[in-house]
């Protein structure tokens, strides 16, 4: 059985910083790209940042500079680095694994951002 379990979300204020990781079980790491994705009450899914099984990165326009997603392939886990972050940021954040015939989510962790 394939998990991911993520953790790191908050409340934090405007301009502050939060790292969320996600945990995978399972042989599917290695194998998959990984994904974060968020969404905002009343808003579709979207994708915040991706990294390739090799370590190639995409971020979306609303998070490039700000944003910083790492993997650690020897212990299965990919983060996600905040910084600077504004109301807008707020959401539930998904860590996704996918490759092919493999979509894994995860239960998703709250992240806050309010003074």
């Amino acid at each position: 059985q394939v998990q991911l379990v993520e953790s790191g979300g908050g409340l934090v204020q405007p301009g502050g910083s939060l790292r969320l990781s996600c945990a995978a079980s399972g042989s599917i790491f290695s194998g998959s790209a990984m994904h974060w994705y968020r969404q905002a009450p009343g808003k579709e899914r979207e994708l915040v940042a991706t990294i390739t099984r090799s370590g190639g990165t995409y971020y979306a326009s609303s998070v490039k500079g700000r944003f910083t997603i790492s993997r650690d392939n020897a212990n299965a886990t990919v983060t996600l680095q905040m910084n600077a972050l504004k109301g807008e940021d707020t959401a539930v954040y998904y860590c996704n694994a996918r490759s092919p015939g493999l979509d894994v989510w995860g239960q998703g962790t709250q992240v806050t951002v309010s003074s």
